[in-house]
């Protein structure tokens, strides 16, 4: 069982809330996926605060490509907006779909993942 790990989840790790023990138990179990939008969501604070270590044990991190699929976006986006689960990002319908289609958990605090995983797929850890 592979788990992307979202922003939402890394931004607690590196304050030291939320569940530090899962992320190291994962982490050392090598069950930690990441793609490039979540790098791209952590890396530019990280490099402000002179992170550089960490960003470079981010990078190394196995990584899963994306492939986005619009046509399946806009019909996330339609089943969400149809359900009345209003300001969904893009970028999040993303890292769904790439859960998705790379039969990943997703590992995130930000709750309107759980609303979206009653619509579509997406199998939360």
């Amino acid at each position: 069982m592979s788990v992307l790990v979202d922003t939402s989840v890394w931004v607690n790790y590196f304050r030291g809330t939320g569940d530090s023990e899962v992320v190291n138990l994962l982490i050392e179990e090598n069950l930690v996926i990441t793609n490039d939008l979540i790098l791209i969501e952590l890396i530019p604070f990280l490099h402000l605060n002179k992170e550089e270590p960490i960003i470079k044990l981010l990078k190394e991190i196995k990584k899963y490509p994306i492939v986005i699929d619009w046509e399946n976006i806009s019909q996330m986006q339609i089943a969400c907006l149809q359900n009345g689960i209003n300001g969904i990002g893009i970028p999040d319908l993303i890292i769904a779909q790439n859960a998705i289609q790379n039969h990943l958990h997703l590992f995130t605090f930000d709750k309107h993942f759980n609303l979206i995983s009653k619509l579509i797929p997406l199998s939360m850890y």
